[in-house]
């Protein structure tokens, strides 16, 4: 597996095959990256499980931390390891440990670790690295391009804005809508002045 540069067929296949996504290293603080990234897959019908032994007794989004991936009374599709470089071969270590294994580990943006990623290629799982399920679900479900990210695709039409219960292009329901009061203002004044 070049982990250098993913298919998005590849991506688009874990995302939407997963159904639970364990993410060691979620933090209950709102202006935190993986707060956003939490909420955000929870959001769009992921069964999120935060994993922090720091924060245990507390909840993020009304699912309470656990302190391990050990802790965990049910089977994991997906390891999302928001931690830095230097910790991810322990939580691989410790998913090979599970019964089932989950079927992908996946380190968040600037993680790295191809011995980790070996390691758990060897015993089968899917390992993407160095990327964010948020972002790159945002930008195959096309639901980025909505926030002002530059697609590089062209045209005067439109997208759809991503509603409550709409079907996105990963076959997921969004249960968080994406509603912009600015965007539709915005396409209401442009409506008004043509």
């Amino acid at each position: 597996m070049n982990h250098d540069a993913y298919d998005d067929n590849y991506i688009r296949s874990i995302l939407s095959n997963v159904k639970s996504i364990a993410m060691v290293g979620a933090s209950p603080v709102n202006v935190r990256p993986s707060y956003f990234a939490f909420k955000y897959l929870a959001q769009r019908g992921y069964d999120m499980i935060p994993v922090n032994p720091g924060h245990v007794g507390k909840t993020l989004m009304d699912k309470p931390f656990v302190a391990s991936l050990a802790d965990i009374d049910r089977p994991i599709d997906m390891i999302d390891i928001f931690r830095n470089s230097s910790h991810i071969m322990p939580v691989v270590e410790e998913a090979l440990k599970l019964s089932p294994l989950p079927k992908v580990i996946w380190m968040q943006l600037g993680a790295r670790d191809d011995a980790a990623a070996e390691k758990a290629e060897a015993a089968g799982l899917k390992v993407v690295m160095n990327r964010c399920p948020k972002i790159e679900y945002g930008r195959l479900s096309s639901e980025i391009s909505w926030m002002g990210v530059n697609s590089r695709t062209l045209s005067s039409k439109r997208a759809p804005i991503p509603t409550q219960g709409m079907r996105l292009s990963l076959n997921r329901t969004s249960f968080g809508g994406g509603q912009t009061a600015a965007s539709d203002r915005a396409a209401k004044n442009k409506t008004e002045t043509t």
